[in-house]
């Protein structure tokens, strides 16, 4: 039985992502992506041949409709806990409003999610925010990573980013250094999300971010160190009527290689669309999409508090590779309907090839409550 989650009046039953996220990936300079299309309801438009440039990229877009940060990681305390964690900040307009002079008026409101999961205690905690950008409360930079809300922030500082956010269960401060250079997905970052050419983004992950820092539940802050994942997306047009949600994974590889793998799901359960990267311990990057990518279901787990039923240990077949991922825990579902408007799962995973790990990362599962809609 799947149960229907009623939007939120205020919102949107916005992105998520892990977003988080999607597509493939091929290396790109230039000029940054500054002249842009507007669709016709006024919104900046994403289009291809526009090469990103940072750090400036890296920044806020508020010509566009939605925007996202997504950072997920395994880190180990230390006592030798495992824990997976989530950071999550959007950035939507609403609509356009710009003639409106008044300080109060919702040109743009910012929205975020954090989580950790936690088998030892066979939970996930997890917390939420949303704030309308200005009067000192919540913002996003435009020349380099700098959002908050309150006292929840993310932020770039001498290359490497800085993340502190105090939820109602657990407390976050954590020190991410990367390693590697961007990966710029799709076409030089420019991601496809559907058959028609408006359905797309601008996308660039950075895998294999090093991670140091405290968390802390109700006990005192324990030491953390492990290993991450970051997504920056902005688009305007990112979800065809015809998609119901997506199923992505963002995997950093034992060797030094990175897997993103993404499939938006039709009205029936089957695939929209499809894109993957492939980013091997050289640094040779290769794409996939269509007809080399299939997601396949191996088990479900249903949530006891939504009733909505989640595929969370999955098949992904990437051209030649098969990847079968197996969730750390099973109950990661993430209900954030007091901020975007949606339940969705969120969660830790081991990546086995041939029936070996071959790396840990992020499987995020959207839509299987009630279709997205983003920023509709």
């Amino acid at each position: 039985m799947r149960k229907s989650c009623s939007p939120r009046p205020l919102l949107i039953a916005l992105l998520l992502p892990a977003l988080a996220c999607c597509c493939a990936l091929l290396p790109g300079t230039g000029e940054a992506a500054a002249t842009v299309e507007s669709s016709a309801d006024g919104f900046a438009g994403v289009t291809p041949g526009l090469a990103l440039q940072f750090p400036r990229d890296r920044g806020s877009h508020p010509a566009f409709r939605t925007e996202w940060w997504y950072v997920t990681g395994w880190i180990e305390t230390d006592a030798h806990e495992t824990l997976g964690f989530q950071i999550t900040f959007f950035r939507t307009r609403p609509a356009l409003q710009d003639a409106n002079p008044s300080t109060f008026a919702a040109r743009e409101l910012l929205l975020a999610h954090c989580a950790l999961s936690d088998p030892r205690h066979g939970r996930l905690w997890h917390d939420q925010r949303i704030r309308r950008a200005g009067l000192g409360l919540a913002a996003a930079d435009e020349s380099d990573t700098r959002v908050w809300i309150d006292d929840w922030r993310l932020e770039r500082v001498a290359g490497e980013y800085l993340a502190s956010l105090a939820a109602a269960d657990f407390t976050l401060a954590l020190h991410l250094k990367p390693t590697q250079p961007p990966l710029l997905n799709g076409d030089s970052g420019f991601s496809r999300k559907g058959p028609a050419l408006r359905s797309a983004s601008y996308y660039y992950s950075e895998p294999h971010l090093l991670v140091t820092g405290t968390v802390k539940r109700s006990d005192a802050p324990r030491v953390v160190h492990g290993e991450a994942w970051l997504d920056h997306e902005w688009s305007s047009d990112y979800l065809a009527s015809d998609a119901v949600g997506w199923d992505w994974i963002g995997i950093n590889l034992d060797d030094g290689g990175a897997i993103m793998a993404f499939r938006l799901r039709d009205r029936s359960g089957g695939t929209y669309w499809s894109g993957a990267t492939l980013r091997d311990r050289a640094g040779v990057v290769h794409t996939l999409s269509g007809e080399s990518i299939r997601f396949a279901p191996q088990r479900y787990w249903q949530s006891p508090r939504s009733a909505v039923r989640y595929p969370v240990t999955l098949s992904v077949e990437l051209g030649e590779r098969r990847l079968e991922l197996a969730p750390l825990m099973e109950d990661q579902e993430n209900d954030a309907r007091l901020s975007s408007g949606a339940i969705y799962w969120e969660g830790a995973v081991t990546a086995f090839e041939n029936d070996r790990a071959i790396g840990h990362g992020y499987l995020e599962l959207t839509g299987y409550d009630s279709p997205l809609k983003l920023g509709r």
